[in-house]
């Protein structure tokens, strides 16, 4: 798969994704392997700009894509903050320094975990799945 950026401009069709990490260079892969899978991405490198925005959202993503350990705010607790305001939300939490496991205690449902690194097929794939349900 390539990972060329779209210069078509977004279609207000496709499922919008909030992409969070607190790593510029892994935010924008993030952002580019959804992009290629059709997906409209917003990114943040910032939890709490990423809640503020998702609560204050005319349009909320169907998707949330995040870091867990980003200093101010973990990942699940940005799932958990946006999950309560948007029950039906699906999140997949991605970590480079906590195992799977961190989910058998988690206080809301996360339906994907990845390790990272992850291949690019694998993200967009892992988006995929937890969409069709």
């Amino acid at each position: 798969m390539s990972l060329t950026r779209r210069t078509d401009p977004p279609d207000a069709r496709q499922p919008l994704v909030y992409a969070v990490d607190d790593e510029p260079v892994l935010l924008d892969f993030a952002e580019v392997a959804l992009q290629v899978a059709g997906f409209r991405v917003r990114k943040f490198n910032d939890p709490q700009i990423a809640l503020e925005t998702f609560l204050s959202a005319r349009t909320k993503p169907v998707l949330l894509v995040t870091d867990y350990a980003m200093g101010k705010m973990n990942g699940l607790e940005l799932i958990e903050k946006c999950k309560q305001a948007q029950p039906a939300l699906k999140a997949i939490l991605v970590s480079g320094t906590a195992g799977a496991e961190i989910l058998l205690q988690a206080p809301v449902q996360v339906e994907r975990y990845l390790s990272k690194p992850y291949a690019a097929e694998t993200l967009a794939e892992a988006a995929r799945k937890v969409l069709a349900g």
